[in-house]
């Protein structure tokens, strides 16, 4: 049976997130100083005291969440014997990390640069649609009025929208009416959205400059839910990501066609975990996120 690691995305943030893991880990007190001096600001000091809404800010939750997964992964990572990784938007980035595509150095930066893009685009607002089918979901977005689309794919009955504020809000009371839960997220703006569409470019520019390697282990992309291997595919991938939605409904799918059994989630609380339980069926789970998570491992 083989086991896939899975990385968590933007929205999962909470102030205090890795202060347990800072204090008590070497490994993770050295990730965390060693990111300060590169970043050039204490992303530390964000993650460990906030405020939250500073924390939120895409510039500083991206690279706070791409950090905390990283530094749990190295504490354990001679204990995982793992297949294929895969990371829920933003986590896309830890999966690469984790896989060998780019260095860590390089990763911050460009997260950190990914981060205040999209904080920079056009105002926008997501949403979680609960309780109706994803198809159901698209056909009702697609016929509301203004910017508005199907976003992340997160389970069979869990689909996240995105877009101009307005058009979100409308497409809300249609979905209500049908029997949706709505659930406003913690995000500064309308990722996977058309509205990202004018920072793509740019975004892309700098992707390209980046090292880039083999993956030792296959990636699964958001874009395609199929694993990619080779760098081109991975730059193509990765570029468009930005404006294009999240296939996790996909990626869950086609992993478990090609042997996955095990899925074990890396981050900060258990988010992807659940959307695991509830996406698929047979498959054995795990979330790995606080220090008695870690200390268990370690000491198998």
């Amino acid at each position: 049976m083989k086991t896939a690691l899975l990385f968590p995305g933007q929205g999962i943030q909470r102030v205090g997130m890795g202060k347990d893991l800072y204090e008590e880990f070497p490994i993770a007190k050295k990730l965390y100083d060693e990111a300060d001096k590169l970043l050039g600001f204490s992303l530390k000091e964000i993650s460990f005291e906030g405020p939250q809404d500073v924390l939120t800010d895409s510039k500083n939750a991206q690279v706070s969440i791409l950090l905390n997964s990283y530094v749990i992964f190295s504490i354990i990572k001679d204990k995982l014997d793992f297949s294929c990784v895969a990371g829920h938007s933003l986590g896309e980035y830890t999966a690469h990390l984790t896989a060998g595509t780019f260095k860590f150095s390089d990763t911050l930066h460009l997260v950190r640069f990914r981060g205040e893009l999209m904080s920079t685009a056009k105002e926008g607002t997501m949403s979680a649609v609960i309780g109706l089918p994803s198809e159901k979901v698209v056909e009702i977005v697609n016929s509301s009025e203004g910017i508005v689309k199907a976003a992340n794919f997160n389970t069979p009955v869990q689909t996240v929208i995105t877009g101009e504020a307005e058009a979100v809000k409308l497409a809300e009371r249609k979905l209500e009416e049908k029997g949706a839960k709505i659930m406003p997220l913690a995000v500064s703006g309308a990722f996977h959205s058309p509205l990202m569409k004018e920072i793509s470019p740019t975004f892309r520019k700098v992707l390209s400059k980046m090292e880039t390697r083999k993956p030792r282990v296959p990636v699964y992309s958001n874009v395609t839910g199929e694993k990619v291997t080779e760098v081109d595919d991975i730059l193509e991938t990765l570029g468009s990501q930005i404006e294009k939605p999240v296939l996790w409904v996909d990626t869950l799918k086609n992993m478990k066609r090609d042997g996955v059994g095990r899925f074990i989630e890396i981050g900060h609380r258990s988010v992807l975990t659940k959307m695991v339980k509830n996406t698929l069926d047979k498959v054995e789970t795990m979330s790995i996120s606080y220090p008695k998570d870690l200390k268990g491992i370690l000491n198998e």
